[in-house]
């Protein structure tokens, strides 16, 4: 399909989306959101994708919402628009999403980040959430993933502050898992995209969904589901390719079956 402010792309079994809308920083506006979540969908359905890249470029990941659809629309405009209706559509999605993110990781552009499942950043990323500065709060997600990605005292201290943090500090606070130069952080999220999307289909969405209930459930549950998981993949033909891949010493080939 044709887009107006993504590129869509696939490089071997990575389908790899790019924001694009370079002159405003990568500004979330609706329909940038509408696109990039249809095209997410579109590779979670397709069978030769195993996993999703998603990047801006070197400036901007994305520096934010795009203000102009919201300076002058009311809270019952915003409301009725059910904007982040289409963000849950987003933490859907089964195949794991690698974020590639430079330069601006702002408001929303930090929210879409936190939805990606692993994150290499170059060292020149911004990461933050302004929206105090403009008498607002987020509203995708930034003050629930913030604390639990850094903590209850360095989230507060952000969101109150509006103050960002360096790629550096992001990756101390684990909220990125890679640091690289510039010049480095797109092929090194795609050298990882692809290592996973050669993975057991099954294995990798299952073991997704199951770590991020991790989030949500206490523990003893947390464990219960970990096991029926465990369960379910040793009915896979996969599983048993893996096995026998491994006792022969060859390379499996997995199907997703």
């Amino acid at each position: 399909m044709l887009y107006e402010y993504i590129t869509v792309a696939s490089d071997e079994a990575v389908g790899v989306i790019t924001l694009n809308r370079p002159k405003i920083l990568n500004a979330l506006n609706l329909q940038l959101i509408d696109e990039l979540v249809e095209a997410m969908e579109q590779f979670d359905h397709d069978p030769s994708i195993g996993a999703i890249l998603l990047t801006g470029n070197e400036r901007a990941f994305a520096a934010g919402a795009d203000i102009n659809e919201m300076a002058d629309a009311s809270a019952v405009e915003i409301m009725k628009r059910d904007q982040f209706a289409v963000w849950d559509r987003m933490s859907r999605i089964s195949k794991p999403i690698i974020g590639a993110v430079s330069g601006f990781v702002l408001g929303g552009g930090c929210e879409l980040m936190m939805n990606c499942d692993i994150v290499i950043a170059s060292e020149t990323a911004v990461i933050g959430q302004p929206e105090i500065n403009l008498g607002v709060m987020p509203g995708a997600g930034g003050t629930q993933r913030l604390t639990r990605a850094v903590g209850l005292r360095k989230a507060m201290e952000m969101l109150l502050t509006g103050d960002s943090i360096s790629a550096k500090e992001a990756w101390q606070y684990g909220l990125v898992n890679r640091v690289v130069p510039v010049e480095a952080y797109f092929s090194e999220a795609l050298k990882l995209a692809k290592r996973i999307s050669r993975q057991a289909p099954l294995a990798v969405q299952v073991i997704k969904k199951t770590v991020h209930k991790a989030e949500d459930l206490p523990l003893q549950e947390g464990m219960d589901y970990e096991r029926n998981s465990f369960y379910l993949l040793l009915a896979s033909e996969d599983r048993k390719e893996g096995m026998q891949a491994f006792l022969e010493k060859r390379k499996p080939r997995f199907t997703g079956n």
